[in-house]
């Protein structure tokens, strides 16, 4: 039997947590804070995330336009425990990731890249 659109989405996600022990979790939202897939740990609420990924992709667009910068590509938040990856999966989509504070981000950010390949394809 043929997997759904989110069930694709979703196996994507983890293939991406399981080629980089570093990424701990991901989701697919949508522009409008929409839950699209998610890959996430107990105690990460899916609606915050979702809600927040819209409002930093937003605001991050409007920083990139206003400041000559082009188009938005992505959007990275460091904390002391780790970091917060946003990347536009088309124009109607952002693939959010979580990583550990030791994440190799060059690694991440290829890794990520090519997931949004793929994402852009089932999307």
């Amino acid at each position: 039997m043929a997997k759904s659109r989110t069930e694709q989405l979703v196996e994507r996600l983890r293939d991406l947590q399981a080629s980089s022990g570093d990424v701990e979790a991901a989701a697919v939202v949508s522009v409008d804070g929409l839950s699209i897939a998610s890959s996430l740990p107990a105690g990460i609420e899916e609606d915050r995330v979702s809600a927040m990924s819209a409002a930093m992709l937003s605001l991050g667009e409007r920083i990139s336009t206003e400041l000559g910068r082009g188009q938005l590509q992505q959007v990275y938040v460091k904390g002391e425990n780790g970091y917060v990856i946003l990347n536009a999966v088309g124009e109607e989509a952002v693939l959010t990731v979580l990583a550990r504070q030791e994440a190799r981000l060059g690694l991440i950010f290829l890794d990520v890249a090519r997931t949004v390949q793929d994402l852009e394809g089932l999307i």
